[in-house]
């Protein structure tokens, strides 16, 4: 997230955080939206321990719907989004994975990846949809595993790679350069 910030107060993505929701009471994201002046908000999931209870689901839809949102950037919101919140906000919600999926969905993934004994990993932005990490890849960075690696260093390189390839992939997708046409994502040439 705070690359994405940055990415945008720098000019080098063509938007703006217009609000920082967390389902973490204590996210130092909070915070760190307060001293940049956005405005942040918890929001309680609910009940669940894997996605949003109705209540919240409503919550983060009105809260989202007012600000005004063009486009939703999940970073760190370990939660599956279904059903209301994707119908409410279409083709909108993008997520970034610490793999290249379609291999390795789901949590840890550089663990996995690591102990699968894969010599390639990395990181993938996609299309939320109604899978889990299923939605059209919108782009991908590659990570060497090296020999040495634990799950910790592994899972370093590839924070490294997101924190590139997310506000990147943003920036190309707000000025319309990246078009899905069903699972496909095709990349257009930048206006000269």
């Amino acid at each position: 997230m705070v690359s994405i910030a940055e990415a945008c107060r720098a000019g080098q993505v063509p938007g703006e955080v217009a609000i920082v929701l967390s389902d973490a009471a204590g996210a130092g994201i909070l915070t760190r939206a307060a001293e940049w002046g956005v405005r942040a908000k918890f929001i309680p999931p609910g009940k669940f321990r894997s996605k949003l209870d109705e209540e919240a689901e409503e919550a983060y839809i009105a809260a989202l719907q007012q600000a005004q949102v063009d486009l939703i950037v999940l970073a760190g919101f370990m939660r599956i989004l279904k059903g209301d919140f994707l119908r409410a906000f279409p083709d909108r919600v993008v997520n970034i994975h610490p793999a290249l999926l379609p291999s390795f969905p789901g949590l840890e993934a550089w663990k996995q990846a690591l102990d699968y004994g894969v010599k390639l990993t990395g990181c993938t932005v996609h299309f939320v949809d109604q899978g889990i990490d299923t939605g059209p890849i919108l782009a991908q960075q590659t990570v060497p595993v090296l020999d040495d690696d634990t799950p910790a260093t592994l899972h370093e390189r590839i924070q490294q790679a997101e924190r590139v390839l997310y506000p990147t992939t943003i920036a190309a997708l707000l000025r319309g350069e990246i078009q899905v046409q069903g699972r496909r994502t095709l990349r257009q040439r930048a206006p000269a």
